[in-house]
């Protein structure tokens, strides 16, 4: 399968979960996920969609594979599994929260892979409740790389607290050394859903934006993360990120990039706020 299919899955899950979110309700008691596990074999990398990503993230367009992108690879999997009639929450409002990637090997573009989507846990949130989704990558039958995120329906949610909440604990907001600013255009949104299939009313335009809570088109988390793991030093040795989403970036925008003296731990924010914190492995290493 290639690229393009799955971008027009990706429109189709967007559809759909348009028309299913409003008989969906999140926090309903006893809700429990589906226990499907979809995947897609024979994913073929396109040379163009690579170099694309690659370019608008910051990426070297060295041929090599960006650490996130097979999120991008297996996010519409993801959709269609939560867009699904038996997935308890509804995608419209969705938020994803955070990420954790790590890279057990580097690998080729040129190497098929087989995906593999599931949901694996439904847990309390102090604004709601939030779903961790996996996405696996394989070649050869051998684990290459692997993604768990969190996505948060806000609702009312009494009686919850962070300790019950799923996922990493969230990492620490202190101020790192600013290492550049960054000027983020008003479409930024939109050149991004073109190359990563991921057209999101929140992100295209400030009418469809406020539609959903926003005043203006905010910029893609992952994004963010890719941008940040793209101003690294060799950024292909990166084998483990964990990111926290704290903030949305309001299109058009300037932010900091800011990184602390160990080139591990990172930061994006603007004007005192604080956008995303990440940490970083190299090598294989986790810490």
């Amino acid at each position: 399968m290639s690229t393009t299919a799955t971008s027009r899955g990706l429109t189709a899950s967007l559809v759909r979960g348009a028309v299913t979110s409003p008989f969906k309700r999140a926090g309903r008691p006893g809700a429990a996920l589906p226990t499907d596990r979809l995947v897609v074999r024979d994913v073929r990398i396109a040379p163009g969609p690579l170099a694309s990503y690659s370019r608008i993230c910051g990426f070297s367009e060295s041929g090599t594979l960006p650490l996130t992108y097979p999120h991008v690879l297996g996010f519409p999997l993801a959709m269609r599994l939560m867009t699904g009639r038996s997935f308890p929450l509804p995608v419209v409002g969705l938020v994803h929260t955070w990420i954790e990637i790590t890279r057990h090997r580097a690998p080729h573009p040129t190497e098929v892979l087989e995906l593999t989507v599931y949901a694996d846990a439904l847990a309390p949130h102090r604004r709601g409740t939030e779903v961790t989704m996996v996405t696996e990558a394989r070649s050869g039958g051998e684990l290459v790389w692997e993604s768990r995120s969190g996505y948060l329906s806000r609702h009312s949610a009494r009686g919850a607290s962070p300790a019950a909440e799923s996922g990493p604990p969230t990492l620490p907001t202190t101020e790192l050394p600013a290492a550049a600013e960054w000027r983020l255009p008003g479409d930024l949104g939109r050149r991004y859903g073109a190359v990563s299939g991921d057209r999101n009313p929140i992100h295209l335009y400030p009418l469809t934006a406020r539609l959903f809570g926003f005043p203006r088109a905010i910029a893609h988390g992952m994004w963010t993360v890719a941008r940040c793991l793209a101003e690294f030093t060799e950024p292909g040795r990166i084998s483990y990120v964990r990111a926290d989403f704290k903030a949305p970036v309001l299109l058009p925008a300037t932010v900091t990039y800011a990184v602390d003296g160990a080139g591990t731990a990172f930061q994006l924010r603007s004007g005192g706020r604080v956008h995303l914190t990440g940490s970083t492995a190299r090598d294989g290493a986790r810490p």
